[in-house]
């Protein structure tokens, strides 16, 4: 038995990552269909255009979804809660900012709710204001991370020590190894981002899905150190142009400007790597086809199965 699959209603225990303002209907709808978590992402969205992500994605799966509230980031967190309890989204992922303010009136109108954390600090402030299930994410992370830059591998195993909530692993994981790994260390499932953007119902520029397919182990990079805006992205000639950006220095405006959601919109929507920005963890050196959502999410059980079965033959 898993807490998570149960507390959540699906059958693997996988989340979509939010994705900010790429996110849609179809991605998030295909990953709950295909028995994980699909995740819309509001990002800056005003409320009208996440309600019609909503309500579309109601009408192409009848499963569980999130909506994922990224607090300091969108200026409409209260609007957008409130469109989440109109439509009776059963859970909720808040990250990068307090969600103790957010809680309790979501828990009455009973929604369940996932928090982001990148620390053990974070993690039991999370729980002690009643986060039902604490997401933590490592550096190997795409998008928007934590200055503290603390890797999965060894954020998981801490974190899992000092909760009882049960603990998602993000950052770094995009198949069946990576999921029984984090399984090993005491997490009770992953949430992936990258991974689910090379698949064949994601409506991401096909330029994009093939960057990520083709990516070395050393195709991402941290932009935004300089200024304390950390920010996983894909080695493209906009993210190096930020980079000399930085080196020539760049104040926190200037940096947020250039890094707004119209340029990722560019990159990931357009596939223009010359003028917008595409986010990626360091998983794209991992990922190699381009898969349905259901055969990912299939192939990933079956193999975490299988990579569990090897690992314990090794200690007996």
């Amino acid at each position: 038995m898993n807490i998570l699959t149960d507390l959540l209603n699906i059958k693997y225990p996988i989340i979509q990552g939010g994705m900010g303002n790429i996110s849609n209907a179809i991605l998030t709808a295909a990953v709950s269909e295909a028995g994980g978590l699909g995740t819309i992402g509001a990002g800056t969205m005003p409320p009208e255009e996440v309600e019609k992500i909503i309500e579309e994605t109601r009408s192409l799966t009848k499963k569980p979804f999130a909506v994922n509230v990224a607090l300091s980031v969108s200026p409409y967190v209260k609007e957008i809660l409130s469109l989440v309890i109109k439509h009776k989204v059963p859970i909720v992922s808040l990250s990068a900012g307090n969600p103790a303010p957010f809680i309790p009136k979501l828990h009455e109108k009973g929604v369940k709710v996932i928090t982001v954390a990148a620390s053990v600090r974070q993690a039991l402030k999370a729980e002690t204001a009643g986060a039902d299930i604490i997401a933590a994410e490592g550096y190997e992370a795409a998008g928007i991370n934590s200055s503290l830059e603390t890797t999965t591998l060894v954020l998981i195993p801490q974190i899992t020590a000092e909760v009882s909530v049960p603990v998602v692993a993000a950052g770094g994981i995009g198949d069946g190894k990576g999921l029984a790994a984090m399984l090993a260390l005491g997490a009770s499932g992953v949430q992936m981002g990258t991974r689910f953007i090379a698949t064949k119902e994601a409506p991401f520029h096909p330029q994009y899905k093939q960057k990520i397919i083709k990516a070395s182990d050393h195709e991402t990079l941290i932009v935004g150190r300089s200024v304390g805006r950390i920010r996983r992205v894909l080695s493209t000639g906009y993210a190096n142009k930020l980079l000399d950006y930085e080196k020539q220095g760049i104040s926190l405006d200037e940096f947020n400007k250039l890094t707004s959601e119209d340029y990722h919109k560019k990159g990931a929507i357009n596939g223009n790597g010359e003028e917008g920005f595409m986010n990626s963890g360091q998983i794209a050196g991992l990922i190699t086809d381009l898969p349905s959502v259901e055969e990912l999410l299939d192939n990933m059980i079956k193999d975490a199965n299988l990579q569990l079965h090897k690992a314990n033959k090794l200690l007996n």
